[in-house]
């Protein structure tokens, strides 16, 4: 299961990038007036998330080809979400943790990185025929599990994540244009009946504060109005770090988790959000680079699917901080404060750098290429 040698080849810059995203959220946090149990907290997070990234890097993830092994995680995360809803915590009306004591488990961190691990299984055994519509509705069952599971906590954010995780895979691994038409037609029908039967009225009440964002301010839009203030208060350089007036005093709240990067914003300044968006597009661009370079379509998958999840956390925690997307209380990928998260994150790039070691020098389509050259020397 593990290997006994040092990484001979570790991808430092996509290291590098993580690190340092997690350590700008973390200067965000502080607030230099006394003791900051967020900071002191995310500093441990952070050196513990670190340590198990290297760690799960040694392990050979080819053992990630037993279907058995897959099942089980996956098997096990469901049950993690089951039990979360008979005997969690609820915070902010979501019952979607377990209070530990010393910390906080959410499981809907894990089940993301477990469901693109199944997809990954999934669409790299039948990669030949993966244009027939019941791979599609198969894969949409293992998707939609997960999905309702976080749904009924209620979490709607993650469950739009699970979504778009599910959807960008499908996309990867292969879809015809019916099929394709079919699920925007579906997921149409899905939105209407959420809308009539199954959202709350606080969930309906932030999607209609989204559309009229200035209709009640001191209400149902505080967060998301305040949040657009910090943003636009941070200018090109920023008023400091730990100068931020709409999350320090406090306008701001949630400002170390849901409205991080509207506190980073306004703290940094234009100039710190594009370095921030430079340092995601780093972490990006090596992920890809991994996917494209797998030793076999598991790799590639998961890689890629990996990609879509850090992407639409990204996408839908700016979306809601700049006022671009309703407020769902998405966390952003590295910098939000939270153990769960963070630990999960590192881990699936411990995953990457643990396929890295097998992966091919060349790309496939480049290696096609060669042998073509050769054939017709």
């Amino acid at each position: 299961m593990f290997r006994g040698h040092v990484p001979a080849h570790t991808d430092w810059l996509l290291v590098i990038a993580a690190v340092l995203l997690s350590l700008l959220g973390l200067v965000t946090m502080n607030t230099f007036t006394g003791s900051n149990l967020f900071f002191d907290r995310q500093v441990i997070w952070i050196l513990i998330s670190v340590a198990l990234m290297f760690l799960v890097s040694y392990i050979d993830a080819r053992i990630l080809y037993r279907t058995g092994i897959i099942v089980g995680l996956y098997l096990f995360i469901l049950l993690l979400l089951i039990l979360v809803l008979l005997f969690g915590t609820v915070v902010m009306g979501a019952q979607n943790r377990f209070d530990l004591g010393v910390f906080a488990l959410q499981p809907s961190d894990p089940a993301q990185l477990v469901l693109i691990l199944v997809l990954a299984k999934y669409f790299a055994r039948r990669h030949m025929e993966i244009a027939h519509i019941r791979h599609i509705l198969i894969s949409g069952a293992y998707a939609a599990l997960v999905f309702l599971l976080l749904f009924f906590q209620p979490d709607f954010g993650s469950g739009i994540i699970v979504f778009s995780i599910w959807f960008g895979m499908v996309l990867f691994a292969g879809i015809s244009r019916t099929h394709l038409l079919a699920v925007f037609l579906a997921g149409i029908l899905a939105v209407s009946g959420l809308w009539f039967f199954g959202f709350a009225d606080y969930q309906k009440t932030r999607i209609l504060t989204f559309l009229h964002p200035l209709a009640d301010i001191q209400g149902a839009g505080y967060n998301a109005y305040q949040s657009t203030i910090a943003v636009g208060s941070g200018g090109l350089l920023g008023k400091g770090i730990g100068y931020g007036s709409q999350s320090k005093l406090e306008f701001l709240p949630e400002y170390e988790t849901d409205f991080i990067f509207a506190a980073f914003a306004e703290e940094w300044g234009y100039v710190g959000v594009l370095v921030c968006l430079l340092l995601f597009g780093i972490l990006f661009w090596r992920l890809l680079r991994h996917a494209r370079m797998g030793a076999t379509n598991f790799e590639t998958l998961a890689c890629a699917g990996i990609v879509l999840w850090f992407l639409s956390h990204a996408v839908v925690h700016i979306g809601m901080n700049v006022g671009l997307l309703p407020v769902t209380g998405t966390t952003i990928p590295f910098l939000s404060y939270g153990g769960s998260h963070l630990l999960t994150e590192f881990i699936a790039l411990g995953l990457v750098l643990a396929m890295q070691r097998y992966e091919r020098s060349v790309r496939r389509d480049d290696l096609d290429r060669e042998v073509a050259g050769f054939e017709h020397a």
